[in-house]
């Protein structure tokens, strides 16, 4: 079981389950929402996440057509993110996590435009798109 919270604690969630990828997205969205850089967020396969308080807390933006993205509206904490195209996984910012996840982001994507004051210092696979990612398999994550 993972656990994460918003910053004042009145929004709590718990993840039982296999959770990943996880990734840093540098897209202006993501810059924005957090103030920082990137976000730094992972893949949760919806049937594993739950809110265990605080629900009633929660506020959405819809950033762009089909992606809805939740906040605390006591803190403003961003919380996960929900894909009408792709309703059996959520984005979750891993900031929020109380618990270690056991995953590590693994690449960095939209670095085509990101902020043009931060460098990227690690050995991370760098993407300019979600859609530039394949996977071994030769498959790609077209998002």
């Amino acid at each position: 079981m993972i656990r994460g919270s918003c910053l004042c604690g009145g929004v709590r969630y718990q993840i039982d389950g296999r959770i990943g990828p996880a990734l840093n997205c540098h897209c202006s969205m993501c810059r924005k929402v957090t103030g920082a850089a990137f976000r730094s967020r992972v893949a949760v396969p919806s049937k594993y996440f739950r809110w265990t308080s605080g629900e009633d807390l929660l506020t959405r933006y819809e950033s762009s057509p089909g992606t809805k993205r939740t906040f605390c509206r006591v803190c403003g904490s961003t919380l996960a993110s929900f894909f009408d195209d792709n309703p059996a996984t959520l984005g979750l910012a891993m900031g929020t996590f109380d618990d270690d996840p056991g995953v590590r982001p693994a690449f960095h994507v939209f670095v085509g435009s990101k902020a043009p004051w931060h460098e990227i210092t690690d050995q991370l696979p760098q993407y300019d798109a979600r859609s530039s990612i394949v996977r071994k398999d030769g498959s790609s994550d077209e998002k």
